[in-house]
């Protein structure tokens, strides 16, 4: 478990059973990790997936409400039946079903079912196989040693999340696609904005203003890549966006909405989701200096290990939505068709008949069937080899030069979708 600095003052009803709180309710994100941990728990020992109703918005219609998935049997399942559970039906990243006009920007592989679904991972899915990851070893090596540089330079106490968790993932993605340095600032706050929600650093609670600031930075981040995609067209390079614009795989490629789209996912999914983990790395090995020494003493035996650990109880993506094709039964729970079922694999990575002592960060633990990237099927994590590779570097980095590096307390983001950490001081 990690402790953390909450949102709000924590003067709210105590939770004692499933009834004292409603996942659907803002002010439960808003909460203190423990009592986050304690819901849950209460969740996964009810005989049936319990049922909210949805909140209202005043840019999606008010849906039929949802059945909270939080054991990990529901999620693999529903994730290895997508014809079942879909996920192109209103979207997949949010409860309320998306309007239009917000498909146009983050409707990517993510929110499709197949056969687009399909057609768009086949394109881009060549990017982020093991053999061409293999090739951006070099590239993640030499940021991971830039960024530990600046970092001695700069001297303890600054804030890990900005100057060095963010920083590698950031650098790897807009390398791929070609996005020059300069750009880099304004990815990095736009990427905040989409996932910063009701934050009031990022968004604010005001919902059409959040809107308008979700739109615009996702007009803005596409724009960006369509432009260069433009330029790639007659002056192609090695990167990414030059294949993805040039290449004709089985007669297919991507249209330049579909590239736009493609690029907010993996900016989002790729930077942000990455960034938390590194972020949430770092705090469990400072509470944890037991699993801290045991890493140091066996870095490259353990650090795999560590690694899946990291992710399982980072769980950096909160939950996804599926909405029922048709009527299904699983495991005991008759679903019907139109109904909605959220995955929350924060939920699923906790769940003590799978994960023994769940809470507790074991770097050896074995076997280690988290869903951290995803449950299994389509949508499984298409850069989940990228991120692993990123993490791995960046702590072989760290600990290797500042072994005794160590995270305060982390600021978390006010978010029922992203299990975020805005800031961490670091210290060494």
């Amino acid at each position: 478990m990690i402790d953390d600095m909450s949102v709000t003052p924590a003067e709210r009803k105590p939770i004692v059973s499933a009834a004292d709180f409603d996942l659907s309710d803002y002010d439960f994100w808003a909460r203190p990790m423990p009592e986050r941990e304690h819901a849950f728990r209460l969740l996964r020992g009810l005989d049936h997936p319990a049922f909210y109703e949805e909140m209202e918005i005043s840019f999606a219609p008010k849906g039929p409400g949802y059945y909270a998935l939080v054991k990990h049997a529901d999620i693999l399942e529903a994730s290895r039946n997508p014809e079942v559970f879909c996920s192109g039906d209103g979207g997949a990243t949010n409860i309320p079903d998306m309007p239009p006009e917000f498909t146009e920007y983050f409707g990517s592989m993510i929110n499709m079912d197949d056969p687009r679904h399909a057609r768009l991972r086949r394109i881009v899915s060549r990017a982020f196989t093991p053999k061409m990851i293999k090739q951006f070893e070099a590239d993640v090596e030499a940021a991971a040693v830039r960024i530990v540089d600046d970092l001695i330079a700069r001297g303890s106490g600054c804030d890990f999340v900005t100057e060095v968790a963010a920083k590698l993932p950031l650098k790897i993605i807009c390398d791929m696609m070609g996005i020059p340095e300069r750009d880099y600032g304004s990815v990095f706050d736009r990427s905040n904005v989409i996932l910063g929600g009701f934050d009031p650093e990022y968004g604010g609670d005001d919902m059409t203003t959040v809107a308008e600031k979700l739109l615009a930075a996702g007009m803005e981040l596409q724009q960006l890549v369509q432009d260069l995609a433009a330029h790639r067209v007659e002056r192609p390079t090695g990167d990414l966006t030059s294949s993805l614009v040039n290449a004709n795989i089985d007669g297919e490629k991507l249209t330049a909405q579909e590239l736009g789209s493609f690029f907010i996912l993996l900016v989002v999914a790729g930077n942000e989701t990455t960034r938390n983990a590194i972020s949430y790395g770092l705090r469990l090995l400072t509470q944890n200096p037991d699993q801290r020494a045991l890493l140091l003493a066996d870095l490259d035996g353990h650090l795999p290990g560590a690694v899946e650990e990291i992710v399982r109880l980072a769980s950096p993506v909160n939950f996804m939505r599926r909405k029922v094709t048709r009527d299904h039964e699983m495991n005991g729970q008759l679903y019907r068709k139109g109904q909605k079922v959220v995955l929350y694999y924060w939920a699923a990575n906790r769940d003590e008949s799978v994960f023994p002592d769940p809470l507790r960060f074991d770097v050896t633990r074995d076997p280690n069937p988290h869903v951290g990237f995803g449950g299994p099927g389509p949508h499984f994590c298409l850069g989940a080899h990228l991120a692993r590779r990123e993490i791995t570097v960046m702590f072989r980095e760290l600990l290797r030069r500042i072994p005794q590096i160590e995270g305060g307390r982390p600021e978390r983001l006010y978010s029922s979708f992203i299990n975020g950490i805005k800031h961490m001081d670091c210290a060494f």
